[in-house]
């Protein structure tokens, strides 16, 4: 569609709440937004001039859609289910890795676990958190049950209860021997269970009173062997100090958000409980194409739903608008359950608070707006020395790796603003060759790559402005005729090692040589990525040849994993393992697993005495 057609069309829009969906010439959604009148909203995109990223995204739109609703409330929420289903190239994204998982306890059993997940379920169990990552959450699971004495073992109860002695945790003093009959009872498992409850909800002070209060009587009965138990629990989770200030962000009663924008834009959260610092969230990202309140509105809304716990105040920067508070603390009490309340302090101590996390974005962004420029630099320096027309924030490199004729793959690593970005690698197994051709492996690798950017596969449509391909010239125009026959045209050089398989220079297609010593930023660059690429590789290959040994070996009765592992050590291919003599064999495994190998290759043979 023209862009007098498109203005046209926004012309027609009405003055109401909506939002908008743009689109690009294949019909894919490139951005979402929302608006108080449609028709000033999607109007100011087609007239005047932009800031680039609003241009860049503006010159895409080919059509859009609108959806009209009752409320700026209903937009809001529209517009965050719209980019969590579509996940617009130009809306503002949190990372897609970025996990909070939670602690679930199944309260149906007689004895209840603790285990780790990664979202909650309308179950029955008792979930806590989210915390901060998954290692995080499994040592704070481990830290709680040895501090309470709880198992941590395999073992199920009460089915495994005096099937075995006690493990190394019961000796240790870290269990208390719920796999023994006799003292403890399931009432004494459940209250323990209790116990750990009360630290995983922040009330650590309280179990810590109860425990005290449970110390002083026993020793009142002269029980003094309990006493000195409840005392040595009490001594453990006042040791957990550290643990709890995690586990207090969870119950955090204010957020205070901060937003900076610059060359990285960071977005941070602070959690605050009575008062204190419990702890600290934040993310670097591009700077946005929306303004500074749509971007925080955004960001918010999809920090929340993925964080999965809401504090009962969010103090927000002076760029949020009065109006999206109210939609705001509307849309977060409706998922919380109860009342959270957004505003934007003025004065007294929550500006404090908020100042405080404003600052900490600042300091962020410019910390990694330094690592970011560098970056940028060495990128210009590498334009200069290719003589590109543009700077190659993006760049995708190329090597294939084989062993023989069988298991010949291919593994493309992604660079973007001289950083690797490990979600867009890919990996593609080479077909129909029966002898190794890296020329044409790397014909069909690139080959494969660009026709399903070119078929809109969404994995592969955003193009690279630099191709590297591992070898020199010869291997660079392999590439570069596949690039020629699907019609694009994007730069390829080859990536030449000297003879201890370094990186030394790259090579055009026509086999001219281009020398990057004398940069020692721009030769690091090219070196990591050669590196990383081979990297990438080499495991793939590994990988499947791996599987396809363990495959093999696993078909021969008497040889298991030890046997298995022994003789891949050992000989290092099936190859040579079935060339290997019955003495060879015995050599590495016992005598009736070397028979079982030695029968299995040579089946025709008579037996060996």
């Amino acid at each position: 569609m023209k862009l007098d057609e498109l203005r046209d069309k926004a012309n027609r829009l009405p003055l109401l709440p909506g939002v908008y969906i743009m689109k690009d010439v294949r019909g894919e959604v490139i951005y979402v937004g929302k608006a108080k009148a449609l028709k000033n909203r999607v109007t100011s995109y087609f007239r005047g001039e932009h800031l680039p990223k609003v241009a860049a995204m503006a010159a895409k739109v080919d059509d859009f859609d609108v959806i009209v609703v009752k409320s700026e409330f209903e937009a809001l929420v529209l517009e965050n289910s719209l980019i969590k289903r579509y996940k617009p190239h130009y809306n503002i994204l949190l990372k897609d890795d970025k996990g909070y998982p939670f602690i679930r306890l199944d309260q149906k059993n007689e004895y209840p676990r603790f285990t780790l997940v990664n979202r909650t379920a309308k179950d029955g169990a008792k979930y806590f958190g989210p915390f901060g990552g998954r290692a995080l959450t499994k040592d704070i699971i481990d830290t709680v049950s040895k501090a309470l004495r709880l198992p941590t073992c395999s073992r199920r109860f009460p089915r495994d209860i005096d099937r075995a002695r006690p493990c190394l945790n019961y000796h240790m003093g870290a269990c208390a021997g719920w796999c023994r009959s006799g003292k403890l009872t399931p009432e004494d498992y459940r209250a323990a269970i209790s116990q750990a409850e009360l630290v995983l909800s922040g009330r650590t002070k309280e179990l810590t009173s109860e425990l005290e209060s449970q110390m002083e009587q026993a020793a009142e009965e002269l029980k003094f062997e309990l006493a000195a138990s409840l005392r040595d629990r009490i001594r453990a989770v006042e040791g957990l100090e550290n643990r709890q200030r995690v586990i207090s962000a969870v119950y955090a009663d204010t957020d205070a958000v901060g937003f900076f924008r610059g060359a990285r834009s960071c977005f941070t959260v602070l959690h605050y409980v009575n008062g204190d610092l419990a702890d600290k969230d934040f993310e670097l990202m591009d700077e946005p194409l929306e303004a500074d309140g749509e971007a925080v509105s955004a960001l918010l809304r999809q920090y929340y739903a993925a964080r999965g716990a809401w504090p009962r105040f969010i103090l927000l920067p002076d760029c949020m608008a009065d109006e999206d508070l109210d939609a705001l603390s509307e849309l977060f009490s409706k998922e919380a359950g109860r009342r959270v309340r957004a505003e934007i302090p003025q004065r007294g101590d929550r500006r404090r608070l908020l100042d405080t996390a404003e600052t900490n974005a600042r300091e962020e962004s410019e910390r990694a707006a330094t690592a970011a420029q560098k970056s940028l630099k060495t990128l210009e320096w590498l334009q200069k020395t290719l003589g590109l027309n543009s700077v190659p924030e993006r760049i995708e490199a190329f090597d294939i790796s084989n062993l023989g004729s069988e298991g010949i793959v291919a593994a493309m690593s992604v660079f973007v603003h001289a950083r690797p970005l490990k979600r867009d690698y890919r990996k593609f197994r080479i077909r129909d060759l029966d002898a190794p051709d890296d020329y044409e492996s790397m014909r069909q690798a690139v080959g494969r790559r660009f026709r399903r950017a070119l078929d809109g596969d969404g994995k592969f449509t955003q193009l690279p402005d630099l191709l590297l391909i591992d070898g020199g010239a010869a291997h660079a125009s392999a590439a570069w005729s596949v690039i020629r026959e699907l019609g694009l045209d994007i730069p390829t050089f080859g990536m030449v090692k000297d003879d201890r398989h370094r990186t030394r220079a790259l090579e055009t297609p026509e086999g001219k040589e281009i020398g990057i010593s004398a940069n020692p930023a721009v030769f690091a660059l090219i070196g990591t990525i050669q590196e990383e690429t081979h990297r990438c590789a080499i495991e793939y290959q590994r990988s499947l040849r791996g599987a396809k040994l363990r495959s093999t070996l696993d078909d021969i009765p008497g040889v298991g994993e030890k046997r298995r592992g022994d003789l891949l050590r050992a000989f290092g291919t099936i190859k040579a393992i079935k060339a290997a003599d019955y003495e060879q064999l015995c050599a590495v495994v016992p005598k009736n697993a070397a028979r079982a190998v030695f029968d299995y290759f040579h089946p025709e043979q008579e037996e060996q005495k």
